[in-house]
């Protein structure tokens, strides 16, 4: 977890240091190849992370023999929970016959139609490997269709670390982004239509792009009413509005947040359960936008998108993905997600009461998320507490030693967010209740919470 460089002493640190010896071995060695030791921002955790080896269901273990109940699951890839027995036979099946054939691939399209069939606003699909890939073709689509550079975003709303949205999100640094790169992208403070509306009225804004349900997975909500007032704007101004359901696709519905508030966007950036668990991104969306990716003389040559990619569409994440998709094709297991999370948050609010400290939980879909520092009893499924409240829930020096704290109690999660998953049971949902509980109390004894 990005945050406090200094390494903590309290009562929390302590025990974490005591129970984790061969993950702080690990540590040490990583530090000989990776930068900080991590290989993703949000994985560094002070003194050192935890090393996990295996996971099943919603549980999952560590490189000391630990038990936990999974919140992190997958950074929200994994919506079924970890080695969903289909899932594994789907990879399984394929991976004999191949992982990068060089070619298309008849799995490719089953796994586009079965993108097609949960989400209709995507008429035609390019896959990629990351999320970033699927953002940044999506704004490199807008641009070449509309002839306009502008992009419009949102403060806190992530769209991967690529140049264009480096910085955006406000948590990650954007250094070594040039300013006429910067400059292309406009990053509007509140998710304001009037703010949207005179922002476009210039133009020259090619595409206004977002997190559908707010940034941060949803942390900072957004009233669905904004996404209805958002596609009138840009369709009234010429441009294109783009979906960033790298997060929300699949999970808050299994349309993704467009089926859920009833919203059709131009261009959708998919990633995360797409895949099964497995990497793969996808940027869809109208068929005359995606269309600049083909050939002459179907495109104009001047206005064509040329697009490589290794390992587009591989065959091993077509198989996970497609199979992925046909079992989400109910909406079962969405439902079963989002029942879990509201348990958790019910369960948390009630650990939080106990604890006796000032904090506040809410919830989005199957995301549920702990808010420190503050208290707040409006809406817990559509939270509108101030933005400054949120934002200092949100800070190292509270989310750091309740995630080590969670650990030592057999919790996973990332810092004081908890993404639920269809596996997740009532029992292991409970004992989750529990661990925040202690890990509160904990931080409330070392003075970290009042």
């Amino acid at each position: 977890m990005a945050g406090s460089t200094r390494t903590p002493d309290d009562s929390i640190t302590r025990e974490y240091v005591a129970r984790h010896p061969r993950s702080a071995a690990l540590y040490r060695e990583a530090l000989d190849v990776f930068p900080g030791g991590a290989t993703h921002e949000v994985r560094r955790v002070l003194p050192f992370p935890v090393f996990m080896a295996r996971g099943r269901g919603a549980v999952k273990w560590d490189a000391d023999g630990h038990e936990y109940v999974d919140y992190v699951m997958g950074h929200g890839a994994l919506l079924l929970g970890h080695g969903h027995p289909e899932l594994v036979a789907a990879a399984a099946s394929q991976l004999p016959h191949g992982t990068q054939l060089g070619a298309n691939t008849e799995q490719e399209i089953a796994w586009a139609q079965a993108v097609r069939a949960l989400m209709p606003s995507v008429e035609r699909i390019r896959f990629h490997s990351s999320g970033t890939e699927a953002t940044m073709m999506a704004i490199r689509i807008a641009r070449a269709c509309t002839g306009r550079d502008r992009i419009v975003t949102f403060a806190d709303h992530f769209h991967g670390w690529h140049d264009y949205v480096a910085g955006g999100s406000g948590r990650y640094p954007a250094t070594g982004v040039p300013e006429a790169t910067r400059s292309t992208v406009t990053t509007l403070p509140a998710a304001d239509p009037d703010a949207v509306d005179r922002t476009l009225a210039a133009g020259d804004v090619a595409a206004v792009m977002l997190e559908p349900t707010g940034g941060a997975m949803g942390y900072y909500a957004l009233d669905p009413a904004f996404l209805h007032r958002l596609r009138e704007i840009t369709a009234r101004r010429g441009a294109l509005l783009i979906f960033d359901e790298v997060v929300t696709g699949f999970r808050v519905s299994k349309g993704g947040a467009q089926e859920r508030y009833g919203v059709r966007p131009d261009l959708t950036a998919l990633a995360k359960i797409l895949a099964g668990g497995l990497p793969g991104g996808a940027t869809g969306g109208r068929a005359e936008l995606l269309n600049v990716l083909s050939f002459p003389p179907d495109v104009d040559p001047q206005r064509r998108i040329g697009h490589p990619g290794t390992f587009n569409a591989n065959p091993l994440s077509a198989a996970a993905g497609t199979r992925c998709l046909h079992l989400l094709a109910d909406g079962a297991a969405n439902a079963a997600a989002e029942r879990a999370a509201r348990r958790l948050r019910q369960g948390i609010a009630g650990a939080i009461a106990a604890a006796g400290v000032t904090a506040f939980c809410h919830q989005r879909a199957s995301i549920v998320w702990i808010v420190f520092g503050s208290a707040w009893d409006g809406d817990p499924e559509l939270c509108a507490a101030p933005r400054a409240a949120l934002a200092e829930g949100r800070e190292p020096r509270y989310t750091e030693p309740f995630k080590r704290a969670l650990l030592n109690r057999g919790v996973d999660a990332l810092g004081g967010t908890f993404i639920a998953s269809a596996a997740h049971t009532g029992a292991q949902i409970d004992r989750t209740a529990e661990a925040v509980e202690d890990a509160l109390r904990r931080m409330k004894a070392d003075e970290v919470l009042r």
